[in-house]
């Protein structure tokens, strides 16, 4: 398992991990989940080793990341955002130069470098250079890189970025495979899609700090019975939100000159009650969207703001 206790990293005076603390558990896929910047890939760099924490504690099946580093590395497998590649060497030499990184050899290591081309569906581009392959063939050696010596632990930042829908379905089904096969999986992910479609538990970042937690149900959950409703057009913000405290039960999210976002219960039968509420303000509206509750409705309530903002 991983074990992340009130992790801090700061560069120069600015902090991009905050008292960051999370378990995440074997057989199962926990997820990071936030906007670029949020603290993501610093924290998976800290729990790797790749980067040393200002302050906590990061353990990996045990092992003290900072005290115990090549016992806790020799069980993790990481995927990283950008494509750790050689290029100029075909897929199996990828492979080979990993696995032997990382202790396989001979009949040992031909045989994992085989299943594995054939698990990421690159068998017949075993001898091929990874120079030849498109973005989504790339991606998908890049995992097979990161379970070639079969790690308990599995670290992925972002590793479906720029990917085609194709090699983005198949790489989901590897993660969900992994997970099956009872690694502790972490994921860490600016889609909501995915991290609804994979994950089991979450917790969401946002400035570096863990702003909501728990499994799918515990967060859609703490958004109530409320849909949320965006208008869309010309608001005067402090008019509509003084005119909204009047709806009962509903709560303003956020608003701007061009967008208000409402926690609204039973929004489509007090929809006409809430745009004539608005535009009582002067505010001409010109779209509507109303959205069940969700991991965004959830992220927009938390922060004001929308996710890939």
């Amino acid at each position: 398992m991983i074990e992340v206790e009130t992790l801090r990293k700061e560069y120069d005076g600015l902090v991009a991990v905050d008292d960051v603390s999370f378990v995440a558990r074997p057989g199962g896929i926990f997820g990071l989940l936030g906007p670029n910047g949020a603290g993501k890939s610093t924290t998976i760099g800290c729990i790797s080793g790749l980067l040393s924490p200002t302050g906590g504690r990061v353990r990996v099946q045990g092992h003290d990341v900072a005290r115990e580093p090549r016992a806790a590395k020799a069980r993790m497998g990481v995927v990283p955002q950008e494509v750790a590649l050689y290029e100029d060497l075909a897929a199996e030499e990828n492979l080979r130069f990993w696995g032997e990184a990382y202790g396989l050899r001979s009949g040992r290591l031909a045989e994992r470098v085989r299943t594995v081309l054939e698990t990421v569906g690159l068998l017949d581009r075993a001898e091929d250079r990874v120079e030849t392959f498109s973005g989504g063939m790339k991606r998908r050696l890049n995992f097979g890189c990161g379970i070639v010596h079969e790690p308990e632990v599995l670290l992925l930042d972002e590793p479906t970025v720029g990917v085609d829908p194709q090699s983005r379905v198949r790489l989901l089904d590897l993660v969900r495979e992994q997970a099956a096969a009872g690694v502790c999986v972490l994921y860490t992910t600016h889609y909501m899609e995915e991290a609804e479609a994979l994950c089991d538990r979450l917790a969401i970042l946002d400035h570096g700090r863990i702003i909501a937690s728990g499994t799918l149900e515990e967060l859609r959950g703490s958004m109530g019975e409320r849909d949320l409703v965006r208008l869309a057009g010309t608001l005067d913000p402090a008019a509509v939100r003084e005119a909204v405290r009047s709806l009962a039960g509903v709560e303003v999210v956020a608003v701007g000159e061009d967008q208000v976002a409402l926690a609204v219960p039973e929004a489509s039968r007090r929809l006409p009650e809430i745009l004539n509420t608005v535009a009582g303000t002067g505010a001409a509206v010109r779209e509507t969207t109303v959205t069940r509750p969700s991991l965004e409705s959830l992220f927009i309530r938390l922060t004001g703001k929308e996710l890939r903002e």
